[in-house]
């Protein structure tokens, strides 16, 4: 019997949504809303059901990357040049196809009273969550790239049309060059990977299952994979090149903020993990010490500057750039819970961070100001907006009982325990065991702050007294506001008492890529590091 094609649906379904939209009257505004509410409504369903499947009928641990993937399917595209079209999940990227579905759908609801060409904007919002959820399925790697493109262009023409007036050409170019660049950069590194499989007597093939056990030489996975690890790693937010993201998040529509810092962010920490570290783990191995120092100043740093904000946007775009350091983190510890942890963590951002830019929005349609010195008492009027916003904040902070605690302490934990790791000839020498425990104490620093700058905009904007006489447009949210506010603070909650709902699978996604990484630190010496460098250097300079 023919297996549906559930990843089909949810990855094309919202392609065939967006044409329909189009196609519509210009005046069908409120037809447009419906066709994209059940489009995100069809994907949830069928997430879900991929969702519990997979959780209750987890793949043995020990087996490589290919024999994890559930709910497969392929079929030639362009056999000659070895593209096919092949979907599947593991743990980690079901987990996110789920993350992605609950976002699309909450956009959708968030932006319903939009009346400024609501058709366009739900057609494009469609394609925008057909990208995202294309590169999280594709197991084919030019599939995965496709739809990484894809997810660019309706970013642009979303901030750009619908975005804030002040900044959004601005934004919109930077974040667009930023992505683009970072994409060129990582498709020539895979490029160069491609046509190196023939020399380890493998047919060219963008199969991400052949990528997998695939063992490139020692000077390929150390030259390339800082191209391909950091071209993805910039959709991540990781300094020095985050400067995009704030911007980007400031002038975009809620929807577009909801889903750009939500899901985007995440895919291109996926893509990074999945591309860079499972392709190329000696690679890994070598430039994870250093990665790791980089992602000790996202942390700090971004919290610093969150702490100096006064617009309630860009001080949640910060602490993105905060928060996203620790996932990125969590795969420098190369420990199972560093990964587990930045697995978690990617879910609970996601739904976190979308629900702190719904809030925003919320208060912004009807107060028309972000500033923080402005606003007060608003918990008169938006009591629901005000406990969401607390659920939020307390998440961010780590609070035990919640889903941010789950995902933040076993990085933590993993970042400590990297003191026990003994790599040698690693980059510019550096040893985790020398410095692990100390970037441990050091993000702590990140923690309290964020507890610092999340309390005052809590105390700032919701408490104090109400001037009813400055607000001349306080109507109250809609129901749907509330069904989303209500939805995302339940399943952070979930996440934080009962995390046997995600952690089991996300470890059987992350132990496959941490198998290789544990293979590749097994035997890595000095000598070999040392060989590795001069061999490319003399390569670099023409030499045999």
């Amino acid at each position: 019997m023919t297996q549906f094609p559930f990843l089909s649906v949810v990855a094309l379904s919202p392609f065939v949504a967006a044409v329909i939209i189009l196609m519509l009257p210009k005046e069908r505004g409120e037809n447009a809303r419906m066709i994209a509410l059940g489009t995100a409504l069809l994907g949830l369903i069928l997430s879900v059901y991929m969702y519990v499947d997979y959780l209750s009928n987890l793949p043995p641990s020990g087996l490589p990357w290919p024999d994890t993937l559930a709910f497969v399917e392929e079929y030639a595209w362009v056999p000659s040049l070895g593209i096919n079209y092949i979907v599947g999940v593991d743990g980690l990227s079901l987990t996110l196809v789920l993350l992605t579905s609950i976002v699309g759908v909450g956009g959708v609801m968030i932006s319903w009273s939009i009346d400024d060409r609501p058709r366009e904007f739900m057609a494009f919002f469609m394609l925008l969550v057909a990208g995202v959820q294309g590169v999280f399925v594709a197991v084919d790697a030019f599939l995965l790239f496709f739809f990484y493109e894809v997810a660019v262009l309706p970013m642009y023409v979303m901030i750009v049309i619908w975005g804030w007036k002040e900044r959004r050409e601005y934004a919109a170019m930077k974040l667009t060059l930023y992505i683009l660049i970072g994409s060129f950069i990582s498709l020539i590194a895979f490029l160069v990977l491609y046509f190196k499989l023939p020399d380890l007597g493998i047919e060219s093939t963008f199969d991400m299952r052949v990528w997998s056990e695939a063992n490139f030489a020692s000077a390929i996975q150390i030259r390339w994979f800082m191209p391909l690890f950091i071209g993805f790693a910039i959709l991540a937010g990781m300094f020095p090149f985050h400067n995009w993201s704030p911007d980007g998040h400031v002038a975009a529509p809620t929807a577009v903020s909801m889903i750009h810092a939500g899901v985007l962010m995440k895919l291109g920490a996926y893509a990074a993990m999945r591309m860079g570290i499972q392709f190329l783990p000696e690679g890994a191995v070598y430039w994870m010490p250093f990665i790791i120092i980089l992602t000790t100043i996202n942390v700090v740093y971004g919290s610093l500057v969150a702490m100096r904000q006064t617009d309630l946007k860009y001080m949640i775009g910060y602490s993105s750039v905060s928060h996203m350091g620790l996932v990125t983190m969590g795969f420098a510890t190369m420990s199972m819970l560093g990964f587990t942890g930045a697995g978690i963590q990617m879910v609970s951002h996601g739904l976190m961070t979308a629900m702190f830019f719904a809030c925003v929005g919320m208060i912004y349609d009807r107060a028309h100001s972000r500033d923080m010195n402005k606003l007060s008492g608003m918990m008169k009027m938006f009591p629901w907006v005000t406990v969401a916003f607390i659920v939020a904040s307390l998440v961010s902070m780590g609070m035990p009982g919640l889903s941010g605690f789950i995902a933040e302490f076993p990085i933590f934990l993993g970042v400590w325990e990297g003191g026990d790791l003994n790599l040698t000839g690693t980059i510019f020498g550096l040893n985790p065991a020398s410095f692990y425990p100390i970037v441990a104490i050091i993000i702590v620093l990140g923690i309290i702050t964020t507890a610092a700058y999340l309390l005052r905009a809590t105390q700032s904007v919701f408490f104090g007294n109400y001037d009813a006489d400055k607000w001349h447009d306080m109507r109250p949210i809609l129901a749907l506001d509330k069904i989303v506010l209500v939805s995302f603070s339940v399943i952070l909650i979930v996440i934080g008492v009962l995390p046997s709902v995600i952690a089991p699978i996300v470890e059987s996604g992350v132990q496959p890529v941490l198998m290789r990484v544990q293979e590749a630190q097994a035997g890595y010496t000095v000598f070999d590091s040392v060989h590795a460098i001069a061999m490319t250097v003399i390569q670099w300079f023409g030499g045999a």
